[in-house]
């Protein structure tokens, strides 16, 4: 047989089939093969090689091109003729021969070629909008983005350091060490940064455990905590962001204001203490205008902000050199930085106009040569004055100074001074002794004021210590109350900013690496800074500059400015714009956070923030964060915002933390970061520093910041948007849940532990609607909002095909739960029978520890009326199963009659009837029925009854010592019940009872004959023929659910009363009439004199007589009671009276209006003990 040989030119590896030794007609070959899986491709140029000289056919032409080539999608793709593709398989499909096992799931599980290529062409998220499936739709349809280039110095370690470094290490550091001492100093920054570096560890960890998209913080904490924690701490962690923003302005208008340009002051006072409150509405002023001009900024476009970043960031650098630089010159050459020193107290450099620091000084009274013709200044306190020639005394004269006029009433030799100037004199000393002057020694410790104390230094001697300063004298005074609490909270805000690489991590071309590097080198860099920089300012600046908040003894310069080299300027300037920008920074990244929130629309109030301009830049978030940095502005006060901020920060990073930690200790399987250096111990301890310093720097700041978390969370968790992100609380809720269902196993529950754990079947119409919606809001009344609730339904047919009827029955149940405020589970079961559902329903529902202990049902509504036997075969069914289960159960009579949870009963008595023993139900039920808002103001009444062997009234005393011990409160009352004959009433009522059972099954029978006889006249038109009679299934005998699809929680029937056989036998017409003359008694007027003729069973005469007993009792007792609570009796043990217990069960709650009819389930569930 000819054969056609391909020339094979391989091209590129991919799995592409090779066809070998194949025939041109393939199906008339036996024995033919095609081998595919070569990895070589067929290339289209490629001329057909002849095998053997030639190819030659039947006819001698030249054989055809048997395989063309397409291209398209990147792909070969081989269309050939030799493939019989009649079912319309495409190309791909044939290519996909070795999977074609999985072909038809190929939509919902891709190859996991196709799943790899679509990882590795991933680039980038939006920012924590939508879910990964979202944004890998969208990407596909945008044009190819720039694949991200920066690496960890450039795009983590630089951008962390420009956060970190900020307004308080140039404003409030010198301060901070000055006050605290060096030692207090160098803990509190320790205790700061090693919060800050547990933190950046557990960050780390996280940030490493997949892909993180920009949104940094809040994304990493809602992913790993769930949205309830995610949106408290996203919102914190935006308004400390906010705030920061506020901080940084502040700080800018603080430098302008008080080093730069002081005469640009609006506001200004006349009195010494008005200085405070003028100063503080300047900063609110100019703070307004700069926040305005900074929001206009980040409006206009971001690039600018990104473009002067850079700029802001070389100032920080510069500045921090310089300090260095000033540090260590001043070791040779101390800057001359003059302080002027009344006794031991600090005095103002702004008041010593004509740089005298004496009470007085000698004047010449005339020209003399040699001698400049102004005047000679003889410091009166000075240790080496001016040199001049004794014999010119008598030309000077003695004159007071500018300081003079402060402390004494007028400039007069002879006027009346204050004490302390009296007693004390003047001194100077250098501000900046310098790295080799050992003042070291005097800063170690702490100095902790009061406000409106005098800066004092400790080692000048003085006189009348104690004697008080006046705010009106030249002193410097303490502006605010300090203490190692207060400076912990002022100084922390100067570490934070850790997550600024986090927040990049789009932008980086290896995230999972760069980001834990670069953000702890940056922690390292900025922690030794700030450690070097506390020892340096207490090794070179004396104690009472230091404690100069505003530099007021060194004439108004900044403190960290005259340290610095070669001028204050450079650290002036530097600061003021390193502040601006970080400004900048705050407020353009705000806005994206809370865009970031409101877009994942966990917190619907928030959602109008998810929009922007059509760039996507967040206007409307921009506009919120605006109004409440403006809030931070009003405050203006850099000391008093600064704590605000500490707080959101620290809650922010202690949940940083407990999500690391967490996601350890429960080893959650997709808990792989690449980063290891982590460790469970490590960020419970950060999580710890979190929380301390959060009460050691403010206690009621925290309070207020856990409050407002507080009520975010609880407000996303009833109303916001429900989110699955695999968090790490569901992860906990898991290991709690199974822990406690392990525990629950060990044994049985004690009887002070039981409680109902309910288990309510709902039976759904042809339109999947409740029929019975009261039945569930009883169980909710029932529950109060406590325990175990399962809600089942069954819905009848095959599982395979009612799949999805189940699914919406079970989302109609769900929303009756929500409506009905229900907290529970439900459960839809599909089976062939209802009754067989609800069998299998009550045996597998719960959980361990957690399965049912009551059943709730309703009452088969009209069940004599209906032609449908089912509806009270499977209530009885139903009884039986639960009984058997040790369940207890509950059957509501006239359900649609119970109140609603908007109806409370206002006054009434729910009534116990107590008849037999069995488990204490009765008592415990109307206890938790009043524990519910509708149940609440109705008394308790309970019923015994007493038969005339009993002691009536000892009952009665027993009873109410057992309600005592119990500690229920119920009136009491014994019912006795009189042995007598059984009334006429009662016999007529049993004997219509059995009449109509009796007539009832012959209409049904000869309905079924009639329904039989017809449908198998119209299948064979003879009078012989082949039929079956009886039946498999009861359910078809009694005329039952065969058709109609039904979802049923009254359940599916009871035993079968017959013993059913298949007996097929031929019939006639004298058969037929035989046999409808024994079977149909109804249909002759002797079976109607049969039916009449009937006695009454005794066992039925009597169970009657005790219902029509009772109920005569009940109603005359209980008429006016909003429930009647009564013994459920269990039904027969023969399943031929299962109608006569409906019967009883109908006469014992006849005249009632709402009835609760209950039988326990063998256990008790009540006890005197405690």
């Amino acid at each position: 047989m000819a054969s056609v040989r391909f020339t094979v030119t391989p091209t590129k590896a991919e799995d592409l089939p090779g066809l070998s030794d194949t025939s041109p007609d393939i199906s008339s070959r036996s024995g033919a093969r095609v081998r595919f899986g070569s990895r070589e491709s067929v290339n289209r140029s490629d001329p057909l090689s002849e095998a053997s000289g030639g190819v030659t056919t039947g006819g001698g032409a030249d054989t055809p091109d048997h395989s063309s080539v397409e291209q398209g999608d990147g792909n070969s793709k081989i269309s050939s003729v030799y493939i019989n593709n009649t079912h319309g398989v495409d190309d791909d499909d044939f290519y996909d021969r070795n999977l074609a096992l999985f072909e038809e799931e190929m939509d919902t599980r891709p190859k996991v070629s196709s799943l790899l290529n679509r990882l590795a062409n991933y680039t980038n998220l939006t920012q924590g909008a939508k879910e990964h499936e979202e944004a890998e739709s969208i990407g596909e349809k945008k044009k190819a983005s720039k694949s991200p280039q920066m690496g960890t110095f450039m795009g983590v370690y630089l951008p962390c350091l420009q956060n970190i470094f900020g307004v308080i290490l140039f404003l409030r550091l010198t301060w901070v060490v000055g006050t605290a001492g060096v030692l207090q100093g160098l803990c509190i920054v320790f205790i700061c940064c090693c919060c800050t570096m547990l933190t950046a560890i557990s960050m780390s960890a996280i940030a490493t455990n997949g892909v993180v998209p920009a949104g940094g913080a809040y994304f990493m904490i809602s992913r790993s905590l769930g949205p309830e924690f995610g949106g408290a701490v996203g919102l914190c962690f935006y308004l400390g962001t906010t705030f920061a923003g506020a901080m940084y302005i502040l700080g800018a208008i603080e430098i302008l204001l008080m080093y730069i340009a002081p005469k640009a002051a609006i506001f200004e006072s006349k009195q010494p203490e008005g200085e405070g409150a003028a100063m503080l509405n300047n900063m609110r002023v100019y703070g307004s205008i700069c926040l305005l001009l900074m929001s206009l900024l980040v409006f206009v476009g971001v690039k600018y902000v990104n473009k002067l970043a850079s700029i802001f960031l070389a100032c920080v650098i510069v500045s921090i050199v310089s300090i260095y630089v000033g540090a260590l010159v001043s070791a040779f050459k101390p800057p001359h930085f003059p302080v002027c020193m009344l006794g031991n107290r600090t005095i103002s450099g702004h008041e010593i106009d004509d740089n005298q620091c004496a009470k007085t000084f000698l004047q010449i009274k005339e020209p003399v040569e040699r001698v400049d013709n102004n005047f000679t200044i003889i410091n009166e306190n000075s240790t080496a004055g001016p040199t001049f020639d004794p014999s010119l005394a008598p030309a000077l004269g003695e004159k007071t100074t500018y300081l003079w006029k402060h402390f004494c009433e007028s400039p007069e030799l002879n006027a009346s001074c204050d004490k302390y100037f009296m007693s004390n004199n003047f001194s100077e000393i250098e501000g900046i002794p310098g790295l080799a002057s050992g003042i070291i020694s005097e800063n170690l410790f702490s100095s902790y004021l009061s406000k409106g104390d005098v800066v004092e230094k400790g080692s000048l001697k003085s006189s009348l210590v104690a004697h008080p300063a006046s705010t009106h004298q030249p002193y410097v005074f303490a502006d605010i109350t300090t203490s190692f609490t207060l400076l912990v909270g002022i100084f922390f805000p100067s570490v934070t900013g850790i997550m600024a690489g986090s927040n990049r991590s789009g932008d980086l071309k290896d995230a999972q690496r760069s980001i834990p590097i670069g953000t702890i080198l940056a922690i390292l860099t900025t922690s030794i800074v700030y450690l070097s920089s506390v020892v340096l300012f207490g090794a070179c600046i004396d104690g009472v500059v230091l404690r100069d908040k505003f530099g007021d003894s060194v004439k108004g310069n900044l403190v960290v400015g005259t340290l610095a080299w070669p001028s204050p300027w450079v650290i002036v300037i530097g600061s003021f714009f390193s502040t601006c920008g970080a400004g900048l920074q705050s407020l353009t990244g705000a806005p994206r956070l809370l865009q970031a929130i409101a877009k994942d629309n966990i917190i619907p109030f928030l959602r109008v923030f998810g929009h922007g301009k059509a760039n996507g830049e967040p206007t409307w978030a921009l506009l919120l964060t605006a109004l409440i940095a403006e809030l931070g502005i009003l405050i203006a006060s850099l000391d008093l915002v600064a704590p605000i901020l500490t707080m959101f920060f620290l809650m922010c990073y202690l949940f940083v933390n407990l999500a690391c930690a967490l996601q350890t200790l429960l080893r959650t399987p997709n808990w792989r970061p690449r980063f290891s250096y982590y460790h469970w111990t490590l960020s419970f301890l950060g999580m710890t520093i979190c929380l301390a310093l959060m009460f050691i720097s403010s206690w009621y700041y925290a309070i207020v910041a856990m409050v407002i978390a507080g009520m975010i969370y609880k407000y996303i968790e009833y109303h916001g948007a429900e989110k699955e992100w695999g968090d790490g609380i569901r992860g906990l809720s898991l290991s709690a849940a199974r822990y406690a269902l392990l525990r629950l196993e060990e044994g049985p529950p004690h009887t002070k532990n039981w409680r109902p754990q309910v288990l309510v079947l709902l039976k759904l119409d042809e339109d999947a609607h409740v029929k019975s919606p009261r039945l569930l809001t009883f169980a909710s009344q029932l529950k109060a909002g406590k325990g175990l609730t399962i809600v089942g339904t069954v819905v009848s047919g095959n599982f395979l095909q009612s799949y999805g009827e189940a699914l919406a029955a079970e989302q109609t149940l769900k929303h009756l739960m929500d409506k009905e405020r229900v907290k529970g589970f439900c459960q839809c079961i599909v089976a062939q029978k209802p009754r067989e559902g609800i069998s299998h329903m009550i045996q597998s529902s719960g959980l361990g520890g957690m399965k049912p202990n009551t059943v709730v049902m309703g009452w088969p509504h009209a069940w004599r009326q209906s032609e449908d036997p089912q509806s009270w075969k499977t209530f009885i069914n139903t009884v039986r199963v639960t009984t058997a289960a040790h369940l207890a159960l509950l059957v509501p009579k006239n359900i649609s009659l119970f109140p609603s949870n908007s109806e409370p009963c206002t006054e009434g008595y729910i009534d116990v009837w107590w008849i037999v023993h069995d488990g204490g139900m009765l008592m415990l039920l109307p206890f938790l029925l009043r524990q519910h808002k509708v149940w609440r103001k109705c008394g308790m009444r309970i019923f015994t009854v007493a038969q005339m062997e009993d002691n009536s009234i000892q009952m009665k005393k027993d009873l109410a010592t057992f309600l005592y011990h119990l500690r229920i409160e119920a009136e009491v009352e014994v019912v006795e019940m009189h042995d007598s004959d059984i009334s006429a009433y009662t016999y007529e009522r049993t004997l219509m009872m059995e009449q109509r059972s009796q007539m009832l099954r012959q209409m049904r029978l000869s309905k079924s004959d009639r329904e039989r006889e017809a449908q198998l006249v119209k299948d064979r038109n003879s009078m012989l023929r082949l039929t079956s009679i009886g039946s498999d299934d009861d359910d078809d005998t009694d005329g039952g659910e065969r058709d109609r699809p039904t979802s049923s929680s009254g359940g599916g029937g009871g035993g079968s009363s017959e013993h059913h056989r298949r007996v097929q036998m031929t019939w006639t017409k004298e058969k037929t009439s035989q046999y409808r003359a024994t079977h149909s008694g109804c249909s002759t007027p002797e079976g109607f004199r049969d039916m009449l003729s009937i006695r009454p069973d005794h066992s039925n005469v009597r169970r009657m007589h005790t219902a029509v007993k009772l109920n005569e009792v009940i109603v005359n007792k209980s008429h006016d009671a909003r429930l009647v609570l009564l013994n459920m009796p269990g039904p027969p043990r023969n399943p031929e009276g299962d109608e006569n217990y409906m019967e009883f069960l109908e006469v014992l709650t006849e005249g009632l209006e709402r009835v609760l009819l209950v039988r326990g389930g063998g256990s008790e569930v009540i006890t005197i003990y405690s």
